[in-house]
C-alpha cells in the first residue's frame, strides 16, 4: 500500500495524510478513491473525505456485427427494419484483440469493450479483446444475471450493465441485487448514459432510445453506488458528434459520485480532457471515441496517451 501527502486548500492551512487504495485484479492495480482524514482532529469528530488521485484515460473497444466501429449513439434502433438510419463513424480493419493487445502495451487499464448488439459476431470478438487483456476490460452489452459471470470467468474485469437493471423505463432492484449476488458489487459498472428531459438529465436504456423515470442526482448516485464499483455515463445528446463535452453533466458527476465514474461524449481535442478535469474536479475519468485517429478523428492516440502518463506523475510528485 502506497502513501501519499496532500494538503488541504490555502484557506484553512491544515495539512493532512491519505493512503492510496489499490485493488489487484488478474495482476492489474486498479486505481480507487483514497480516503483523507485533517490529522489535527480528533477520531470522534473527524469526516471522511473522497479524493480522486488522477483522471485517467479509459479507452474504448465499440463492436457491431463483429467489427470494431464508431457508430453515432442516438442513431442506433433495436427495431428491424433495416440499417438506413445508423450514423457510422468510422469501421476499423483491425480487430478488437488488436485494439486489446494496444491498449495492454499502453498500460491503460480500465477501457470498455461495449457490444452495439450482442450477436454471435459480437459476443466472439468481445471474447477475443477479453483473453487478449484479462484484467484490463470492462464488457458492456447485453450483459444480465444469467451470462455475467461467464465475461468474467473469459477475462472482464468488470460488467457494465444498463437495460437490464433500468427495465420498462424503471429501476429493478430485484435485478439489480441479482447481478450484485453473480458477480459481486466490485466487478459491476452501472452505465447511467443519459439525456436532458425537462432540463435533468434522465437515464435512458435500450442502445440510449428509451427514457427511464430515473434521473440524475446526488440521491441516486449515492444509492446506486451501494451497488456497485462504477458508474459510466454517455452524454448521449452530444455522444459520436464531436460537438464538445457535456460540463454541465460532468461537474454533476464530479460533485455527487462517490464511487469512481467515467464520462464519455463530445471530447474533440486535449482542451476537452482539460474541461472534463476543470469540470469534474478531477475527479471523472474520460473516454475518447470518434475523434481519435485510430478511430478516423484528428486527435492523436499517442497524444491522449501522453496526456494521460502526465495526470499519473502530477498525482506522484503531490
Amino acid at each position: 500500500m502506497k502513501t501519499c501527502c496532500c494538503h488541504a486548500s490555502s484557506t484553512s492551512n491544515l495539512s493532512f495524510r491519505c493512503k492510496k487504495l489499490d485493488s489487484e485484479i488478474y495482476g492489474f492495480r486498479k486505481q480507487t478513491f483514497i480516503t483523507a482524514r485533517h490529522s489535527p482532529i480528533s477520531r470522534s469528530q473527524r469526516r471522511p473525505i473522497q479524493i480522486h488521485c488522477a483522471v485517467r484515460f479509459r479507452p474504448c473497444i465499440d463492436i457491431h456485427k463483429g467489427k470494431v466501429k464508431q457508430i453515432v449513439g442516438s442513431t442506433l434502433s433495436d427495431l428491424k427494419v433495416g440499417e438506413s438510419a445508423l450514423l457510422t463513424n468510422f469501421e476499423s480493419d483491425k480487430s478488437a484483440a488488436e485494439f486489446a493487445n494496444m491498449y495492454k502495451e499502453d498500460g491503460l487499464l480500465g477501457g470498455h469493450v461495449i457490444m452495439l448488439g450482442a450477436d454471435p459476431l459480437s459476443v466472439s470478438a468481445a471474447f477475443e479483446a477479453l483473453h487478449a487483456y484479462p484484467g484490463g476490460l470492462q464488457v458492456g452489452g447485453g450483459i444480465n444475471s444469467h451470462n455475467a459471470l461467464n465475461y468474467i470467468e473469459e477475462g472482464a474485469s468488470h460488467v457494465i450493465v444498463t437495460s437490464y437493471v433500468f427495465n420498462n423505463g424503471q429501476m429493478d432492484l430485484e435485478r439489480l441485487k441479482d447481478l450484485v449476488r453473480v458477480v459481486g458489487k466490485q466487478r459491476l459498472v452501472l452505465d447511467l448514459s443519459c439525456r436532458k428531459k425537462d432540463g435533468k438529465y434522465a437515464i435512458v436504456t435500450d442502445r440510449w432510445q428509451k427514457f427511464t423515470d430515473v434521473f440524475l442526482d446526488e440521491a441516486i448516485l449515492h444509492f446506486l453506488a451501494s451497488y456497485a464499483d462504477e458508474f459510466l455515463v454517455h452524454g448521449v445528446d452530444v455522444e459520436g458528434k464531436k460537438l464538445g463535452i457535456d460540463e454541465e453533466l460532468v461537474a454533476l458527476l464530479g460533485r455527487h459520485s462517490p464511487i469512481l465514474v467515467t464520462y464519455a461524449g463530445g471530447v474533440t481535442a486535449i482542451a476537452d480532457l482539460e474541461r472534463i478535469k476543470l469540470a469534474g474536479t478531477g475527479r471523472v475519468d474520460a473516454t475518447v471515441g470518434s475523434a481519435l485517429d485510430i478511430f478516423g478523428g484528428n486527435l492523436m492516440y499517442k497524444d491522449v496517451v501522453a496526456w494521460h502518463a502526465s495526470q499519473q506523475e502530477e498525482v506522484l510528485m503531490v
